[in-house]
């Protein structure tokens, strides 16, 4: 009796997951000093690899960068499940927010070749919005729960703020400046306690009438 057998779907192999993992953390440090220039052959040198295998795991300079890109969003969006457990909401989402502005300030480079690729694929650029987008809401919606931030603010409007925060990051001095504006925002999202109530005026006693002139 003919029968045609199940495809077997295999894992990869341990020693090609850590290969295309070096790859990946190369790639970021090389990157982060180089820009989207620089070559491949150092990416594969700093990973210990041959240019063959980064060449199997990445056919083309732009799917190294869409793999870099994709990782360090999800890394981001792991961040974020980290910190929903921290005991203080508001200052979770804060911590998360700031390290958003530290990974622009310390990967300038590799943010200007992520860029590239980030800017040529609508289907990239919606996932790391809607990845980032979920992080956010996971923090705002446990300190919304708290009571101490307002309700009326959603994720994607954190994320357009974050996003220009950072706009001038080829500027000196600008993390500074990007920081003091985060901690700003952060802190106009709190719930204000109520004013407290003036307290009450003593009644003003009567006065003595004038005399009347004749």
């Amino acid at each position: 009796m003919s029968g045609s057998s199940p495809e077997i779907v295999r894992k990869p192999r341990a020693d090609a997951v850590r290969n295309r993992e070096r790859v990946l953390e190369a790639a970021k440090a090389v990157f982060s000093a180089g820009g989207s220039e620089a070559s491949l052959e150092a990416v594969a040198r700093r990973a210990g690899v041959g240019i063959g295998t980064l060449y199997r795991h990445f056919p083309t300079r732009e799917a190294l960068y869409e793999a870099v890109y994709r990782r360090e969003v999800e890394q981001l969006g792991d961040l974020a499940e980290q910190l929903v457990n921290a005991p203080e909401p508001v200052e979770a989402l804060r911590r998360w927010l700031r390290a958003n502005v530290q990974f622009v300030a310390t990967k300038k480079g590799m943010v200007a070749a992520l860029a590239l690729v980030a800017a040529g694929s609508s289907e990239l650029h919606a996932y790391s919005f809607d990845r980032l987008t979920k992080a956010i809401g996971t923090l705002l919606a446990r300190a919304v729960a708290a009571g101490a931030i307002r309700d009326d603010i959603s994720a994607e409007d954190v994320l357009r703020a974050l996003i220009g925060m950072c706009y001038m990051h080829d500027q000196p001095g600008w993390q500074t400046t990007a920081l003091r504006l985060l901690d700003v925002f952060v802190d106009g999202l709190r719930v204000q306690p109520a004013a407290k109530a003036a307290p009450a005026q003593p009644a003003k006693k009567a006065g003595r009438k004038a005399p009347r002139q004749a």
